[in-house]
C-alpha cells in the first residue's frame, strides 16, 4: 500500500521535531487524519502565527510578546543578579516557582563541540557584553543555571572563564544542591528548583 503524498510529507515534518522518531510521527499524523477540519484549520493557524505572534527580548533574549520582555521591563526586578539559562523553558520552569527575582539572560543553546555548537552558535557574547557594558556597575552576581549535563557544565565552565578574565571582582556562582547530574530545569519540580537555587556555590 502507498501512503499518500500528504500524510507522508506530514511525517516527515513531524519527524524534523525533538524526539519525535518515525514511529511516534506516524502516529500523530493518523491521529489527525481523524480530527475534524475545524480543528486542522485552528492548529494550522496557531504554527503559523507562531513566529508572528511572539519575539525574542533585545536585552535577555527570552521568547515574549514584547520588547523589552515583561521581566526586562518589571521595575520591581532585581537587575544586579543575572541567572543565565539554557532554553526560554527554563525561565518558565523557574519563574513557576515564584522565588527568584532577579533577571534571566537565555542562551538559546548549549556549548555541544559534537553537534558543531560553538560559543559562537549561542547568546555567550551578548551577555559578556551586557556584563561589560553601562550596567556593569549594577551587575552583583551571575547565576550559571545551565542544565547539570556534560555540555551544561561545559557551558558553565566557559562562560565562568570568559566573565572572570572580564571582571574578577564579580560574584560567579553555580545552581547546585537538588538538580541530579543529566537532568533538565525544565522537568524539575518547583521545591527542586527552589533548593538548587539557595544551595548554589561561588564558581
Amino acid at each position: 500500500m502507498k501512503i499518500p503524498k500528504a500524510v507522508q510529507s506530514l511525517i516527515e515534518s513531524f519527524e524534523k521535531l525533538p524526539g519525535i522518531g518515525p514511529k511516534t510521527a506516524q502516529r500523530l499524523t493518523f491521529y489527525l487524519l481523524h480530527v475534524p477540519q475545524g480543528e486542522l484549520d485552528q492548529f494550522s493557524n496557531s504554527v503559523q502565527n507562531l513566529k508572528k505572534g511572539t519575539i525574542i527580548c533585545s536585552t535577555c533574549f527570552a521568547v515574549d510578546e514584547s520588547d523589552p520582555c515583561s521581566i526586562c521591563a518589571n521595575l520591581q526586578r532585581d537587575k544586579s543578579i543575572i541567572c543565565v539559562v539554557e532554553e526560554p523553558l527554563d525561565v518558565l520552569a523557574l519563574e513557576r516557582n515564584g522565588k527568584y527575582h532577579g533577571v534571566y539572560h537565555v542562551l538559546h543553546g548549549k556549548i555541544d563541540p559534537l553537534n558543531n555548537i560553538g560559543p559562537d552558535e549561542i547568546y555567550i557574547k551578548q551577555l559578556l557584553d551586557r556584563v561589560s557594558g553601562n550596567q556593569q556597575s549594577e551587575i552583583s552576581e551571575i547565576i550559571l543555571a545551565t542544565n547539570p549535563t556534560m555540555e551544561g557544565e561545559a557551558t558553565a565552565m566557559y562562560i565562568a572563564k570568559q566573565l572572570k578574565t572580564q571582571n574578577s571582582k564579580l560574584k560567579i556562582t553555580r545552581i547546585g544542591r537538588g538538580l541530579p547530574t543529566g537532568a533538565d530545569l525544565e522537568y524539575a519540580d518547583e521545591l527542586t528548583l527552589q533548593r538548587a537555587m539557595e544551595g548554589r556555590s561561588d564558581y
